[in-house]
């Protein structure tokens, strides 16, 4: 199955409700994604295995990329699990991905080059 892989798929399946400025944001998280198109569809799949840990995919408020962040801090066994699920996303699809320091929080760059 084909999944084209628009920001309106992405703000459904991230859970956005629908209007211009979040469509604007994830439209400039895309432009901003080298090879997006590559991985877009495990974006999705990537949001739906971090679930169970209190983690998600977003587009950052603060810089054009999507973020992966987990919400869970107090729980060392779903800190592990969530850095080597991102982890494995990273390996398998080829994607670049950025940790901030301090913060369980990764920035989706784009494919490796």
């Amino acid at each position: 199955m084909h999944l084209n892989v628009t920001p309106e798929v992405l703000m459904t399946q991230l859970g956005y409700s629908r209007n211009e400025q979040t469509q604007k944001q994830i439209e400039e998280a895309i432009a901003n994604t080298n090879g997006f198109e590559k991985f877009a569809k495990h974006i999705i799949s990537l949001n739906d295995a971090l679930k169970h840990m209190h983690a998600f995919v977003a587009a950052s408020n603060s810089v054009k990329h999507f973020k992966i962040k987990c919400d869970n801090l107090d729980a060392p066994e779903i800190l592990e699990e969530f850095h080597n699920e991102v982890e494995h996303f990273s390996k398998k699809y080829n994607v670049e991905i950025k940790k901030l320091d301090g913060k369980e929080v990764y920035y989706i760059i784009g494919i490796k080059k």
